[in-house]
């Protein structure tokens, strides 16, 4: 992603790295390895996969069909060729990682979210709506929210009560070595996912998920919440690309880190690597098809109208 030392990141991070908040609430204590006891990423994920095949959504404390979309206008497209924006790049190419400080990927963080909300600013007034910006919490290991007690190994997550997206950095090393998604586009992708469950929140979307989830079995309950993080997904496309239209952001293989990361963290593919088979009544975030068809969508169009994951006949 194209960045300088102009570009000024948010001032909405909030950097709780090193406190070693002792959150109460809800929440499991697993905090990230390295050595000192805790269970990592990839252990989280097999208790994770075992609650799932119990009909247990381990996730559900974090985010939010018959789900109405809310009535906005369609985005203004540009048919005056010099009125568009940059061409977004093509997908081949695969850039190695960069190695970063953790210092230097918090700026990182901030950057990304500067650009969510000069985007999502802009989209919500183009539909007379004012964007409340989300914090983002930079942590270590656990920390307090308003959903209970965040756990590093959780990965990062949206707390609708508090309206922060959380992040532990280590959550990027384990992307990059345990999951095979390296990159910064493939970094920004996971923080426009959170921010895209904080524009449900807004837009309403989430309340009517959970309500009606709690009048649904847990496979119901399970489906629509695929239904919700797909949109997420989705979101996280029309960020890309209207950023990609505001800043010129993305370089090539951008897309292709995105596209990567999206299906790297498919609810098969994860159950796959924990469990070694595949439960879709399970599923609660995607398949790996799933997710890179909805944050495609997303970023070839540019329309959060494109995005109702819940009135698709094929989602």
């Amino acid at each position: 992603m194209r960045y300088d030392q102009n570009d000024k990141p948010s001032e909405n991070v909030e950097d709780r790295r090193g406190d070693g908040g002792s959150g109460g609430g809800m929440g499991i204590p697993l905090p990230m390895g390295g050595g000192k006891g805790g269970l990592g990423l990839m252990s989280m994920l097999i208790i994770g996969a075992i609650m799932l095949l119990l009909g247990k959504n381990p996730l559900d404390i974090f985010t939010g069909g018959g789900i109405e979309m809310p009535n906005l206008p369609q985005m203004p497209r540009a048919d005056n060729p010099s009125q568009r924006g940059p061409a977004i790049p093509g997908l081949p190419g695969n850039r190695a990682p960069a190695q970063k400080a953790d210092d230097e990927m918090a700026r990182f963080i901030g950057l990304v979210l500067k650009d969510t909300e000069d985007v999502w600013e802009q989209i919500f007034t183009r539909f007379g709506r004012q964007y409340q910006k989300p914090p983002l919490v930079l942590f270590t290991g656990q920390t307090r929210t308003a959903c209970g007690r965040g756990e590093a190994a959780m990965g990062p997550f949206y707390c609708p009560a508090d309206q922060k997206v959380y992040i532990d950095l280590q959550f990027y090393n384990e992307l990059r070595t345990k999951f095979g998604a390296p990159g910064d586009f493939a970094q920004a992708y996971v923080i426009a996912h959170e921010v895209g469950h904080h524009v449900q929140n807004l837009l309403g979307i989430a309340e009517k998920v959970q309500a009606q989830k709690a009048r649904m079995s847990q496979v119901q309950s399970n489906h629509m919440q695929v239904l919700m993080e797909l949109q997420a997904d989705c979101f996280a496309g029309v960020w890309a690309a209207q950023n990609h239209q505001l800043k010129n952001r993305l370089e090539r293989g951008d897309i292709e880190e995105g596209l990567n990361a999206a299906a790297r963290i498919g609810d098969d593919t994860l159950q796959r690597q924990a469990t070694g088979r595949v439960v879709p009544e399970a599923f609660t975030h995607g398949s790996a098809a799933q997710r890179v068809k909805w944050f495609r969508r997303g970023m070839e169009t540019g329309q959060i109208q494109q995005c109702d994951t819940f009135n698709s006949p094929d989602p």
